[in-house]
C-alpha cells in the first residue's frame, strides 16, 4: 500500500528479536533508548538516584560499569531498585561478568577485544545462559584486537566488522542467540560505514552509537548525524548517545533523534523559530522555560512557538498547540491548528504550560477510552 507521504517512509531492516530483561529489542519492537550511569557503581544509593532521573526522562535500558567486585556486589540492590533492565558493562575482568549475571543483570556488555581468551568468553556465555542474560558484543575502534590492527593497519570498517563476526561466531558455536552487536567509533564516517557493512551480513539486533562523541552540543551533533543517518536508512534497534554530559541529557537527545525521524514519540515536540527583530516576545527565553517546565509530560504532542505572523499561523496549523507573537504584548493562541484566543506577555508561559497539561490529559483519556472499547 502506497504511503500518503512517501518521503517520510523508513523501511526498517529486518532483524530477529531478543529480550533484554522485560524489554524487546529488534524485530518489530520500538527502537529503545539507552544511557549509562557515571556514579561509582559501588555507591548503590548514588547510582539508583541517577537511574531514577533517567527513568523520569524516559530511558528504556540502563548500563552500569562493573570494574570491580564492589560494583558487582552492589548490582543486586541496583537491579532490584530499577524499573528498567540493567546492563552490566564489563572490561578486562571476565569474572565480573560471571558475578553480574548472578546479581541479576539483564544483559552483559563485553568488549571481546579486551575480555581475553575464547575460553573466558565461553564462561561468560555459560553464565549468561544460566541466568537468562542477553549479551551485547561491543566492538570499539579504540580497542580492536592487535591481530586485526596488524592486518588492516588502522581501525577501518572491515576491521570492526571482522571483529564482530569473529565474536558472533563464538556465541553461535555455543548455541547462544540472545545477543546484539555494536561497532562503535568516535569517527562518524567510520561508525556509519561499519554499521552499514555489518547490517548486510547479520540478522541480530544492532545497538547504535558514535562513541566518545564529545560535549552536549558537539556530541549531540555528531550523534544525530551518525545515529540519525543509520536510523533513516532503517538500520538500528537500540541507541545510546554518548555525551560528556549527565545521563538524562543523553536520554533526551536520544528521544529527540527518534522524534525528528518520526520513529518514536515521547513528550512535547517543540517547533520554534530562531527569533529575529520581528518577534513579539523573547522566543529564545520562552522556549528555554517551556522545555524546562514541560519535561514531565510523557504524552506525545506538538507545540509551536513562533515570534511573529510570518510563519506562525502556518506552523500552528500543524501542531496541537501554537503561540504566535503579536503587537503590544498580546499574542495569538491556536488550539488544534485553529485560532482560539489571545494571551498577554506576563501570563504566557504559565498559560501555555496549563494548556499543554490539559491537552495531554485529553489525549491520555481518549487513548484509554479507545483501548477500553477495543477490548
Amino acid at each position: 500500500m502506497s504511503s500518503i507521504r512517501p518521503w517520510r517512509d523508513i523501511s526498517r531492516r529486518q532483524s530477529r528479536q531478543i529480550m533484554v530483561g522485560s524489554v524487546a529489542v529488534g524485530g518489530d519492537a520500538p527502537v529503545t533508548v539507552q544511557t549509562m550511569t557515571n556514579t561509582p557503581t559501588s555507591d548503590a544509593k548514588a547510582t539508583i538516584d541517577q537511574i531514577r532521573r533517567c527513568e523520569e526522562a524516559g530511558v528504556d535500558i540502563i548500563r552500569v560499569s562493573c570494574p570491580d567486585v564492589e560494583s558487582t556486589a552492589a548490582l543486586k540492590e541496583i537491579v532490584r531498585a530499577a524499573s528498567v533492565p540493567i546492563v552490566a558493562d564489563i572490561h578486562f575482568h571476565y569474572k565480573r561478568a560471571l558475578e553480574a549475571a548472578g546479581a541479576g543483570a539483564a544483559c552483559l556488555r563485553i568488549n571481546p577485544g579486551n575480555i581475553g581468551s575464547e575460553e573466558r568468553v565461553r564462561e561468560v556465555i555459560s553464565a549468561a545462559k544460566a541466568n537468562g542474560c542477553a549479551i551485547r558484543i561491543g566492538v570499539n575502534a579504540g580497542s580492536l584486537e592487535k591481530d586485526l590492527l596488524e592486518k588492516y593497519g588502522e581501525p577501518c570498517p572491515e576491521a570492526l566488522v571482522e571483529s564482530a563476526l569473529d565474536h558472533i561466531r563464538i556465541l553461535e558455536d555455543h548455541d547462544f542467540r540472545q545477543y546484539k552487536v555494536a561497532v562503535k567509533a568516535s569517527d562518524v564516517f567510520l561508525a556509519v560505514a561499519a554499521y552499514q557493512q555489518l547490517a548486510d551480513q547479520v540478522d541480530c539486533p544492532l545497538h547504535l552509537g558514535v562513541t566518545e562523541a564529545g560535549g552536549l552540543i558537539g556530541g549531540t551533533v555528531k550523534s544525530a548525524l551518525g545515529i540519525g543517518s543509520l536510523l533513516w536508512a532503517g538500520i538500528g534497534d537500540t541507541i545510546r548517545v554518548s555525551l560528556s554530559a549527565e545521563p538524562e541529557e543523553e536520554v533526551r537527545v536520544g528521544y529527540e533523534i527518534l522524534k525528528s525521524l518520526g520513529i518514536r514519540n515521547r513528550g512535547v515536540r517543540v517547533v520554534s523559530c530562531p527569533s529575529c527583530a520581528r518577534q513579539g516576545f523573547d522566543v529564545i527565553r520562552t522556549v528555554e522555560k517551556l522545555e524546562e517546565r514541560l519535561q514531565h509530560i510523557k504524552t506525545p504532542m506538538s507545540l509551536s512557538v513562533l515570534g511573529c505572523v510570518v510563519n506562525g499561523p502556518g506552523e500552528a496549523r500543524e501542531t496541537d498547540i501554537g503561540i504566535t507573537g503579536g503587537g503590544q504584548g498580546k499574542h495569538m493562541v491556536y488550539l488544534s491548528g485553529v485560532t482560539d484566543h489571545h494571551v498577554q506577555d506576563a501570563d504566557m508561559i504559565d498559560h501555555i504550560v496549563k494548556l499543554v497539561e490539559q491537552k495531554a490529559a485529553e489525549i491520555e483519556a481518549s487513548t484509554a477510552a479507545a483501548a477500553e472499547a477495543a477490548e
